[in-house]
């Protein structure tokens, strides 16, 4: 046989567990979703911010290979067009990631 208290709560307790109840499902409900969204917007940032560091270095180290490696090809007033090649290879990038980011997934995706 089981032996349990049957005898009735009193309003400070009712009180005092209402509150615990209350204050445990806000903290739940609210601030963990919110540690998880902060943490998810943390790793994509520093994910975003190293490729775009990347992206960089390499649209550079193109530059620096196309100035120095192609000879005398690039010389003298034809000097602007390994800009315009990195600038338009940065254009595709961009282009590319654009697209990438708005493509719509079709019904039932």
């Amino acid at each position: 046989m089981a032996t349990t208290n049957d005898a009735p709560k009193t309003i400070p307790e009712v009180a005092t567990e209402l509150w615990e109840l209350t204050t445990s499902y806000a903290k739940q409900e609210t601030l963990d979703p919110l540690k998880g969204l902060a943490r998810y917007l943390g790793y994509g940032l520093a994910g975003s911010l190293m490729l775009g560091i990347g992206v960089v270095v390499l649209l550079l180290s193109g530059l620096r290979f196309l100035q120095t490696e192609t000879g005398t090809v690039f010389s003298g007033n034809l000097s602007w067009i390994p800009y315009l090649v990195m600038v338009l290879v940065a254009l595709v990038l961009l282009a590319l990631a654009t697209w990438r980011i708005t493509k719509r997934k079709g019904p039932g995706l």
